[in-house]
């Protein structure tokens, strides 16, 4: 279980350090960080992929955290 948790930091950290370049580029471009539409889209795309045994509402919850956090890493840098 350890090992997984680590992996999951892991990918967690290098899902911030693509949101940070992201948002650097939105900054650059003059497009604003929050994109609603972005965010159904990645949501639905998730729960496309969940076989359980979570349930989507929970995989929903998890990514809305991580949506939230990558936005606000988003916003430090535009």
């Amino acid at each position: 279980m350890d090992e997984l948790d680590a992996r999951l930091v892991s990918l967690l950290n290098q899902r911030a350090t693509y949101a940070r370049e992201i948002g650097t580029l939105k900054a650059t471009v003059g497009l604003e960080v929050y994109q609603p539409e972005r965010e159904v889209e990645v949501l639905k795309h998730v729960r496309s992929k969940n076989p359980g045994p979570l349930g989507a509402n929970a995989i929903t919850r998890v990514f809305e955290l991580i949506i939230d956090e990558t936005r606000r890493l988003e916003h430090s840098v535009g």
